[in-house]
């Protein structure tokens, strides 16, 4: 028997005009412009804003919030990230940056305005947050056919669990499928009402993905190629970033690098550098270098499960916890080896071993290797079997998303992690 999608059935949650309106990201990008930039030009100088100064202000004021808030957003919106934790750091960091611009090229504004344009900017940006929380957890109904229950298993969806097709009168966010499963006529009709009606249908598996920043390897085949192919655009300009970045910090990671090596000496004696050959960019094999963070001879000691390496150094878990010990690959990175941002190389033999289990494996080497990755971020160190699959999870996903925005995201938690340690094993 057809189904008929009634009124009266379940619609897609936040649809009435009013929560489309106030729920909108670019309705809240347009009334915090005219907040941040009105209210202190008029504040400032009434409706006299004919002087160069007033509209330098006003434009610049407007520039930084927009940039700063879009930022967030983009960021905002990849596993494991809350907008909350970067306003902060995002608002202030465009306004200074702003303000420095303007100083340099000697254009005319006036501070005060611009500084209760800041202060408004993150006012709205938190009230807008605090005032939408409530609607942030996804309700997601699922349909119980095929292998959803092994994808619809974290705590930060509110899960449905349909019984047949109909939703009657809930209210959600989507609705998660597996795709690859035989549905029948009645839940193909429903899932076609549903997308008429516009409400998002999620194939179960690349949702999973979304929420965890992993692609699972026992699903790698169901993915298509075409689903992972990188920006070109973007690796071009990220190389010649790279290069750039890596010069200018040249003399900023030299003195660490030479405190590190007295440290390693006094803590073991050999050698203070490690090299060693690892599968980088297309396949390629070039020499890693890093600092020694192991005994000379590490064979002597094995390590056993849930025990701290008994390989690594004293002087070595902390070059480790705080990634001091990779400042040396900044070389890597300007001969080209690698970039600052991507997976960890592998060593040769261990990059044989998983193309023997995982053919697509290979497909890892698409971009360059770097010193800090999503993986990293997401895991910190692991042993050659402890979680190594895991760590190939989250790389096919950094590949999946690779973007401006993905490693801006990296770079970040990587500062948090050299300052803290936290993330970090």
């Amino acid at each position: 028997m057809q189904m008929t999608y009634q009124s009266d059935y379940g619609r897609l949650r936040h649809s009435r005009w009013y929560e489309r309106i106030l729920l909108s990201f670019r309705t809240n990008l347009v009334l915090g412009f005219v907040l941040t930039t009105v209210i202190p030009a008029l504040l400032t100088w009434g409706w006299q804003w004919n002087s160069q100064g007033a509209m330098t202000t006003i434009m610049a004021s407007g520039i930084a919030y927009l940039i700063a808030t879009s930022a967030v957003h983009a960021i905002s919106r990849f596993p494991g990230t809350r907008a909350l934790i970067y306003i902060l750091p995002f608002m202030t960091i465009t306004y200074f940056l702003m303000g420095l611009l303007l100083t340099t090229v000697q254009l005319d504004f006036s501070l005060e305005p611009m500084l209760m344009s800041y202060a408004l900017s993150l006012a709205a940006a938190y009230t807008g947050y605090w005032i939408g929380n409530r609607y942030r957890v996804r309700k997601i109904a699922v349909v119980p056919i095929g292998q959803v229950e092994d994808f619809c298993t974290q705590n930060v969806v509110d899960w449905r669990w349909l019984q047949q097709p109909d939703l009657r009168d809930l209210r959600i966010d989507g609705i998660v499928v597996d795709l690859k499963s035989a549905l029948s006529p009645e839940w193909q009709r429903f899932l076609a009402d549903c997308m008429i009606q516009r409400i998002p249908v999620h194939d179960a598996q690349r949702f999973h993905e979304e929420l965890t920043g992993k692609v699972g390897l026992e699903h790698i085949y169901q993915n298509r190629y075409g689903l992972m192919v990188t920006n070109n655009t973007y690796e071009l300009i990220k190389r010649a970033a790279d290069f750039v970045v890596a010069l200018i910090m040249l003399p900023l990671v030299l003195p660490p690098i030479a405190i590190a090596a007295i440290m390693i000496k006094r803590d073991d004696p050999g050698p203070v550098f490690f090299k060693q050959k690892r599968a980088g960019f297309q396949g390629i094999e070039f020499d890693v270098y890093k600092l020694r963070s192991m005994y000379v001879n590490p064979e002597n000691q094995t390590p056993t499960a849930g025990v701290e390496d008994p390989r690594i150094t004293r002087v070595g878990r902390v070059l480790r916890k705080y990634r001091i010990d990779e400042l040396p690959q900044i070389f890597n990175v300007l001969k080209g080896d690698m970039s600052l941002i991507g997976p960890r190389p592998e060593t040769p033999s261990l990059t044989a071993a998983y193309e023997k289990d995982i053919p697509f494996f290979r497909y890892r080497h698409v971009v360059r290797p770097g010193i800090t990755g999503w993986a990293q971020i997401e895991q910190g160190y692991v042993s050659e079997v402890e979680g190594s699959k895991r760590k190939l999870e989250y790389d096919f996903y950094y590949i999946r998303k690779f973007s401006f925005w993905m490693d801006v995201l990296i770079i970040i938690r990587t500062i948090k992690t050299v300052f803290t340690g936290s993330g970090a094993r």
